[in-house]
């Protein structure tokens, strides 16, 4: 892992705390979001996370799991979105998960979004969708690891959507999620992005 980006998976950032606000929008709802120093993605909105909303339409209601929320721009999108949802974010980043939380709370959705660490979501807490622009740069082995973690936690024909970048190894978590027993389609692709559906039977 690169040294510049290790912070953006410490559970407690080193560098200095600097909030940065911006505005971005998601499935027509303006979302005003402050990001900060040593969270991935500081002052703008990923491309990644962006193609996400662009390909996709927002979801039906529902309970909502955003891997890897970093402050919180994919299921605070569903919070707004989707009147009749919850979601969690699930972050080891604790100055992210306090972004999350404050943005949760500024946007006025932090009745349907929580963001915490992996160790706070209940063990028998369901989910029936997944979404995330998850963490590639930790390593294949550790995403592996993550993946099998919680797409277990969906519920009976749910789905993970997830955003990866085809030169960050897209066709191959494909594939390999396909022989884990996940059968996994692309749904778009764009701009150098896959976007991957994960169907639980």
């Amino acid at each position: 892992m690169d040294e510049d980006q290790d912070h953006y998976f410490s559970a407690d950032p080193k560098v200095e705390f600097e909030r940065e606000d911006f505005t971005t929008e998601a499935w027509g709802h303006e979302l005003r979001l402050t990001s900060g120093a040593g969270v991935f993605s500081r002052g703008h909105l990923d491309h990644a996370t962006a193609i996400l909303f662009r390909e996709l339409e927002a979801p039906a209601q529902g309970r909502f799991l955003d891997l890897g929320c970093g402050y919180g721009p994919i299921g605070l999108a569903i919070a707004a979105a989707v009147p009749l949802s919850s979601v969690t974010g699930v972050e080891v980043n604790e100055r992210a998960i306090l972004l999350a939380n404050e943005n949760a709370k500024a946007l006025g959705v932090s009745g349907r979004f929580v963001a915490c660490t992996p160790d706070q979501v209940p063990s028998d807490m369901v989910f029936d969708e997944i979404w995330s622009n998850p963490p590639i740069r930790i390593g294949k082995e550790a995403l592996h690891e993550l993946l099998l973690t919680w797409l277990p936690r969906l519920a009976p024909g749910g789905r993970a959507v997830m955003v990866v970048g085809k030169f960050l190894g897209a066709d191959s978590l494909q594939r390999w999620l396909g022989e884990q027993g996940w059968p996994t389609t692309r749904l778009a692709s764009h701009k150098g992005f896959r976007i991957l559906e994960t169907r639980r039977g």
